[in-house]
């Protein structure tokens, strides 16, 4: 029930027309006074977003109130009008105005009787941030139900791949090296019901002799993240097979993917110890290895990156886009990622690696495209340190680029300010010496032919160390 003000004429006192009005608009966002048969007389806005939105050119005025809304709630404001003849004033009633920007505005609504059978006040609410955030909250509902529909078939799929296939193969705790779930492939290979196998512990399923490497290889995988291997027998029937771990992450969780194979054939032995001897090289390579998806975002990086990177570990790289480390100013790496998506590789490529520290590392890059089983196309870089690499032909730190190749190096490492001098001082060498060749070395005719003074080309033949010194009596011809 609603609870009204129990004396007002001892607490409000006899308010005058114009205070009245104030306290209505200041109480609503909107207010209108509308007459007996529902034409509007005056309006009053709180917001002025609101008023251009709505009464923009004052076509409010002498406007009946149906006419105003959405055809769909004109029945409420008749409604409204209604209710304030019969109960002295009405439940509040959303009703949508149009606006020219197309989304339909709502206002809540409630009409007063304010004593005159010709005279109603209704006050109005702005409802267009509760809109908002009751779409935003269906959005967000309607999204989270699609991810569980994917979630729960990815889970179907999984369900029966895991069932299906002839691959015995366990999920397994890492925190206690307990059996999980376990298809019927590993049952049939381990010779045991479910109800046997679950929660038990993995190594307890092969001969003492065998238990402690399984238990050293769970521990290995643990500690390093990296996939292992190891041969053992089995507990019943004496059989040999290979233990293959994976490890994942699900739910906060550390679990391993074990697979079993009761025998190996000589191409799968050679795989994994050609499988094996590149990770060993990967992790033993003095130049920075780095594997990373079709995004750029590192896979897996060797320790020579972690070290030029200046990380504690790789695990700090994984994640993150390639690009935080390498490349000049963020720009040369993006157009050679281009080149390398568009061409599949690319070789010799020169640019700067950043470490986390501030140490700048002068680098040569070559990369490739790598597509895996699942046809993702990942992409993988050898980054080589080129700082203590010696010139064939060594310069001083003060000479001259002599090719616009030389120059397009220094893109990056030289402000753009030198890069348009030393180009020029370029441009003038060469001139000189072309004129000086023309003119079979009469610096007379060479200085006429360049538009110079004598003592102009002299200086200049200093300055790009062209003479080892001028002639005094050349010096004072001018």
């Amino acid at each position: 029930m609603v609870q009204v003000f129990k004396s007002p004429k001892e607490s409000l006192g006899n308010l005058g027309a114009l205070p009245v009005a104030n306290l209505i608009a200041a109480a609503s966002d909107v207010a209108v006074i509308i007459d007996g048969e529902g034409v509007i007389r005056d309006v009053a806005f709180n917001k002025e977003d609101l008023s251009l939105e709505l009464d923009a050119h004052g076509r409010w005025l002498g406007s009946k109130l149906a006419d105003i809304v959405t055809s769909e709630t004109t029945p409420k404001t008749r409604e409204l009008l209604q209710d304030a003849v019969n109960r002295k004033s009405s439940i509040w009633r959303q009703v949508n105005h149009p606006s020219p920007g197309g989304a339909d505005i709502p206002v809540l609504y409630s009409a007063v009787n304010i004593g005159r059978s010709d005279r109603f006040v209704v006050v109005g609410r702005d409802l267009r941030q509760l809109a908002a955030m009751q779409q935003r909250l269906v959005n967000a509902q309607q999204s989270m139900e699609r991810d569980y529909v994917r979630l729960r078939q990815a889970e179907t799929r999984y369900r029966l791949l895991f069932q299906v296939s002839s691959e015995a193969v366990m999920i397994v705790d890492a925190s206690n090296n307990a059996i999980l779930e376990i298809n019927p492939t590993a049952l049939a290979l381990l010779d045991a019901s479910a109800p046997q196998v679950l929660k038990s512990n993995l190594a307890s399923h092969f001969v003492s002799a065998d238990a402690e490497p399984v238990q050293t290889l769970l521990s290995n995988v643990r500690a390093t993240g990296r996939d292992g291997d190891v041969r053992a027998r089995l507990t019943k029937g004496d059989r040999e097979c290979f233990v293959a771990v994976s490890q994942f992450r699900q739910e906060n969780a550390t679990l391993f993917l074990v697979r079993l194979s009761s025998q190996q054939t000589p191409a799968q032995a050679g795989a994994l110890k050609a499988t094996s001897s590149l990770l060993e090289y990967f992790d033993a390579a003095p130049d920075a290895l780095v594997i990373t998806g079709h995004d750029g975002r590192i896979v897996k990086a060797n320790p020579a990156f972690t070290e030029m990177a200046q990380l504690g570990s790789a695990e700090q790289a994984r994640g993150e886009l390639l690009d935080r480390w390498l490349g000049r100013a963020g720009v040369d790496f993006g157009v050679a990622f281009a080149n390398l998506r568009q061409t599949g590789s690319i070789k010799l490529f020169s640019t700067s690696l950043r470490g986390e520290r501030g140490a700048t590392t002068d680098v040569e890059v070559s990369a490739a495209s790598l597509t895996h089983d699942d046809r993702k196309q990942g992409f993988g870089f050898a980054i080589r340190n080129v700082e203590k690499r010696l010139s064939a032909s060594p310069s001083s730190a003060r000479e001259l680029p002599r090719s616009v190749a030389q120059l397009t190096e220094r893109i990056g490492r030289v402000p753009l300010r030198d890069l348009v001098r030393e180009a020029t001082d370029v441009i003038e060498k060469l001139s000189i010496e072309a004129a000086l060749e023309l003119t079979g070395d009469n610096r007379a005719s060479a200085a006429e032919m360049l538009g110079l003074s004598r003592q102009s080309l002299y200086v200049k033949l200093r300055r790009f160390g062209l003479a080892e010194h001028t002639g005094e009596g050349e010096a004072e011809d001018d």
